[in-house]
């Protein structure tokens, strides 16, 4: 791809701290993020925080702390709430060279004219009735206090916008009419101080989802009126579910810390989100931060919507885990472990690191190796056809057998040597290894029956055998 090296380039994020960082809005943080290291460039985190009723410390601190979390560093930080005097200053600038105007017209008004709109088929748009009002009307209402908010008068023109993703768009203002930049001079609103901080910030590329692609033309008339040169921008697709429907919660939409909590790691969840929208062209799939920057190109992010799937996540995850070693994995497993000794545990999670999609499954997978106690239904010890007597043959057969191994010796391959060398007259393996399994776990589905009854230990093992026997009676 080009490289941007004729100016310095600056990309930015700016989350509103209305909720928790959500995986879609994560991906647009990592395309800026890649877009910036891949030309030398840096990144500005800024929480656009002026929406005073619904934005919240939690979560800012969620934003932050998901970002670092994922490895996605910032060079600058700036909160929108601590640049009142600054949005201030611009919008004195706009009034004074009468290029915005207060309006004092009241919801009910507005309300009218929208219904009136509606019924002749119009757009829907601000009539202009206040702006022409003269300075004396205009300082007669101020007296009087009446509710007002800043307008922008927006001239009827195309606006074109030479998208780096979608290409050349055309927006006609005329649908637009004239639009509220502020509600008063300590409350600017979105289009408003965004098109300010970037200026202000110096920032030249930004790339959101294409859902704020409608705000574009009305940042650029607000750049135009202000004599400030515009951004480049690219709008990213929306994601979407497998069915291809918006993406909600019922197909795994969730914030960053959900799946973080769930057992995902942070390599996975880059994984995944590069890939929603974007792709290097090859088939290659597993990517580390450092080979996406290096990769990224804005020439192969794609316009249509970009589906996503949990499968996937799950594949990058199980990857991930694969690489970790025994004691990082016992690591990350500990918070969803009873407390235990750390060395207890790396014998454990050993067990399923083959297994795990996320390390949340640990919790119902190892439960057993944590109960004093264990419960299952008595049929869950039949193999194949057995009977009763069958099964009580086996569970006895295997109490002998692993009585007779020396506690000195009591490992996993010393166990499968002993059972193996009796299954040899039974024929079935099952007959004498699944009552084992079940008694053991309690559960259809586990690790091998020997590395279990090694980590049980030998003890905790014939006890369990015999609990299943005694389902059975004398």
């Amino acid at each position: 791809m080009k490289l941007f090296s004729n100016k310095k380039i600056r990309t930015r994020f700016a989350p509103s701290p209305t909720g928790f960082l959500h995986i879609g809005v994560a991906r647009t943080s990592l395309f800026n993020y890649l877009f910036a290291k891949k030309n030398g460039g840096a990144l500005v985190l800024r929480i656009e925080d002026t929406d005073k009723e619904r934005s919240r410390t939690e979560f800012e601190k969620d934003i932050t702390d998901s970002l670092e979390w994922l490895g996605i560093k910032w060079d600058e930080f700036y909160k929108q709430s601590k640049r009142t005097d600054i949005y201030k200053k611009y919008l004195e600038k706009l009034l004074k060279e009468k290029k915005a105007y207060f309006c004092f017209c009241v919801s009910e008004e507005l309300e009218a004219q929208k219904q009136e709109q509606e019924s002749r088929g119009l757009a829907l748009k601000y009539s202009g009735k206040c702006k022409n009002l003269s300075e004396e009307a205009i300082q007669e209402n101020i007296r009087q206090n009446k509710k007002c908010v800043i307008r922008l008068k927006v001239p009827e023109k195309k606006v074109i916008v030479n998208d780096m993703v979608r290409g050349k768009l055309e927006f006609d203002t005329g649908l637009i009419g004239d639009i509220i930049i502020a509600k008063d001079f300590e409350t600017p609103l979105y289009n408003f101080s965004v098109v300010i901080d970037d200026y202000e910030m110096k920032i030249t590329h930004v790339f959101r989802g294409e859902d704020i692609l409608p705000n574009t033309p009305k940042q650029i008339v607000i750049q135009e009126a202000l004599g400030i040169k515009s951004p480049e921008y690219g709008h990213l697709p929306m994601i979407l579910a497998p069915d291809k429907s918006k993406l909600s919660k019922r197909h795994g939409a969730a914030s960053v810390t959900e799946y973080k909590n769930q057992g995902y790691l942070p390599e996975a969840i880059l994984n995944i989100i590069a890939f929603l929208g974007w792709n290097p062209g090859t088939e290659k799939e597993i990517y580390s931060l450092k080979e996406l920057i290096k990769d990224f190109s804005i020439e192969r992010i794609q316009k249509s919507g970009a589906v996503f799937n949990i499968q996937k996540l799950d594949y990058f995850n199980g990857f991930y885990i694969r690489q970790k070693s025994l004691k990082e994995l016992a690591e990350l497993c500990r918070p969803f472990l009873p407390k235990a000794d750390l060395k207890e545990i790396e014998k454990i999670t050993f067990l399923y690191q083959e297994r795990l999609k996320k390390f949340s499954e640990i919790t119902e997978l190892t439960d057993f190796f944590f109960k004093e106690k264990i419960n299952y239904p008595k049929e869950l010890l039949v193999w194949k056809k057995m009977g009763d007597s069958d099964v009580v043959n086996s569970i006895d057969k295997n109490i002998e057998i692993l009585s007779m191994i020396d506690d000195r010796n009591w490992t996993a391959k010393s166990i499968e040597i002993a059972l193996l060398k009796a299954t040899e007259k039974i024929g079935d393996k099952g007959v004498l290894l699944w009552p084992m399994r079940v008694a053991l776990t309690g559960k259809k589905q586990s690790a091998g029956p020997f590395d279990i009854a090694f980590v049980l230990g030998k003890e905790k093992t014939i006890n369990r055998l015999r609990e299943a026997r005694a389902m059975y009676g004398s």
